[in-house]
């Protein structure tokens, strides 16, 4: 069988083998396929794939329930709605937790770009900004959680309809909330990294091996940009819908 051969990093000749034991020989060496990507960028990109599958599960399974259950489904904008001034405001919760998390996004997409110039003031101050969004966020969906409970909803049951609507509810914006304060903990200890020059003078510790690289901060953002995207879609699907 024909052989194809390929560079080690000592810049010797490796020799491959064509077909499929070449396909995996060369995926498996690191030759090609990953080549110029950093291992924790992809083993994120890895994780949020299967979280990816995970939420969608849990949004298609919430679907399948409303379009088939017989009972009525609790209308969200009332079940949702505050009381502000005498006045019921539908949904102006959600939309203010809403504008928070997207707010969220841009704060740390500048936290990346400064952490790639090497500014770790400026990085380190829009990390914690964007913490302080999510822990914003976070302590709203407590007092949406907080108000519902109170009304009555539980995961079996609840005042206005389908008993469903409230399993659905707790398990979709539980495990989205507890996906947000795990972003909002770990960008608390890597922005406390970053000021502490962590990253510039290649300190022992948790997740600091690479001098002069901030790559942390970048993979930081793809997960809580991916937190930020489900959201959209939670929102778009549970309370608009």
């Amino acid at each position: 069988m024909a052989q194809t051969t390929a560079l080690t990093h000592t810049g010797e000749a490796l020799a491959l083998p064509e077909g499929w034991q070449g396909i995996v020989a060369d995926w498996s060496s690191d030759q090609r396929a990953f080549k110029n990507v950093p291992w924790g960028k992809a083993m994120m990109w890895i994780f949020l794939l299967s979280d990816t599958f995970i939420f969608s599960c849990f949004l298609i399974s919430y679907m399948t329930v409303r379009i088939s259950t017989t009972v009525p489904w609790p209308n969200p904008s009332k079940v949702f709605a505050l009381t502000i001034g005498g006045t019921e405001i539908p949904l102006i919760l959600i939309a203010i937790m809403t504008f928070i998390l997207i707010s969220s996004s841009g704060t740390m997409a500048m936290a990346v770009n400064f952490g790639y110039r090497r500014d770790r003031i400026k990085t380190a101050a829009l990390m914690l900004a964007t913490a302080a969004f999510g822990a914003t966020f976070v302590g709203m969906q407590a007092f949406e959680w907080t108000k519902l409970i109170l009304e009555g909803v539980r995961p079996w049951g609840n005042p206005w309809g389908a008993p469903q609507f409230g399993s659905s509810f707790f398990m979709i914006t539980g495990f989205h909330g507890f996906h947000v304060s795990v972003g909002v903990i770990f960008l608390i200890i890597m922005a406390t990294k970053v000021l502490r020059g962590a990253f510039d003078h290649n300190r022992p510790g948790f997740l600091t091996g690479r001098k002069g690289t901030y790559e942390i901060v970048e993979i930081t953002g793809l997960y809580w940009h991916f937190v930020d995207l489900v959201w959209v879609f939670i929102f778009a699907l549970f309370y608009l819908w």
